[in-house]
């Protein structure tokens, strides 16, 4: 396959703003179809991106330009069906976190995906930050990681995510899930979560020990009702540590004895564009080679149901 031809359900911010400038990068994707409700945001993507066809009607859509592939790029209460008719016709297909509302619904996508051979992908960009990736390897030579910290704090106590549709720890909370899995590099032993509502109706404040089959050791550490956003992560291996913080403006530290190496996120990505450095184009070219090598992406469907069941494991195991 020369040419990826992929065709794109949503003219929303996350879609302009990250994922459709890295696909007009790509010199084997071809563009060939893009579907919204909305007639402004369609005819304004569509132009931005020099996108021909335009569609209301994602069926048609599909219908009518045969794509390889469809990006997805949907609320999650509004994900599961047109996720599933894609995976019915044999398209390999691209979402954003969360994977859905509920556990059942991320199984149900992975189960007809295997089925129908198709390649997906969830977008948990924190993997694919230049940084993040660069670090881990560095550490990772010293050894297996034995302890790892996951962070993400925000200042927004009452935060309600599509007007209370899906929880806080499963949609936006969910990257330190799958950011503590990725570095642990194994699979979940067991789980002891504290939960807590502060200054809100609802609960938002997520933190969990959580021991690996490996033996590494993962924290998870999150409150929305705090001073702002601190998002860092914690890597340590035999001899070696790494406190990272990847945001456009920050840096990794890393710590081996008396020595101390800075990186910066720019310097690992070689470029201040944000959808770069924060992994999103990263994350898109990983999907597009991925369907053109016949491989199954890291964060395909199948991985996302380990970190919903993550999450299901951090609600159903609460020391209190």
């Amino acid at each position: 396959m020369e040419k990826v031809n992929v065709a794109l359900i949503g003219a929303g911010g996350m879609a302009n703003g990250v994922h459709y400038p890295s696909l007009a990068e790509f010199d084997d994707v071809n563009l060939v179809g893009l579907c919204d409700l909305i007639p402004e945001k369609l005819k304004a993507t569509a132009e931005r991106f020099e996108i021909e066809n335009t569609f209301t009607d994602y069926k048609r859509m599909i219908e009518k330009t045969n794509p390889d592939a469809i990006y997805v790029l949907m609320p999650p209460h509004h994900l599961f069906d047109l996720v599933i008719h894609s995976l019915s016709q044999g398209l390999h297909v691209f979402i954003e976190k969360p994977p859905g509302v509920t556990l059942h619904q991320i199984k149900s996508m992975a189960l007809l995906a295997e089925k129908k051979g198709c390649k997906t992908m969830v977008g948990f960009n924190r993997r694919f930050i230049p940084l993040m990736k660069q670090v881990k390897e560095m550490v990772e030579e010293k050894g297996q990681i034995i302890q790892c910290v996951s962070t993400f704090h925000k200042n927004s106590p009452a935060a309600l995510y599509y007007n209370g549709a899906i929880d806080v720890l499963s949609c936006d909370a969910i990257h330190t899930v799958d950011a503590l899995r990725w570095m642990a590099g194994g699979d979940v032993k067991v789980v002891s979560s504290d939960i807590n509502s502060y200054y809100s109706e609802r609960e938002n404040s997520f933190n969990a020990l959580v021991k690996f089959e490996n033996g590494c050791t993962g924290i998870i550490m999150t409150n929305w009702a705090v001073g702002g956003r601190i998002h860092i992560f914690e890597m340590h291996a035999k001899g070696i540590s790494a406190l990272i913080n990847p945001d456009l403006d920050g840096s990794a530290v890393i710590f081996e004895g008396s020595s101390r190496k800075e990186i910066t996120t720019v310097e690992a990505a070689g470029t201040d564009a944000n959808y770069k450095a924060y992994g999103f184009f990263g994350e898109n070219r990983h999907f597009i080679d991925c369907i053109k090598s016949d491989k199954q992406p890291d964060t395909c469907f199948a991985d996302a149901v380990k970190t919903m069941e993550l999450v299901r494991l951090m609600y159903a195991n609460r020391i209190d």
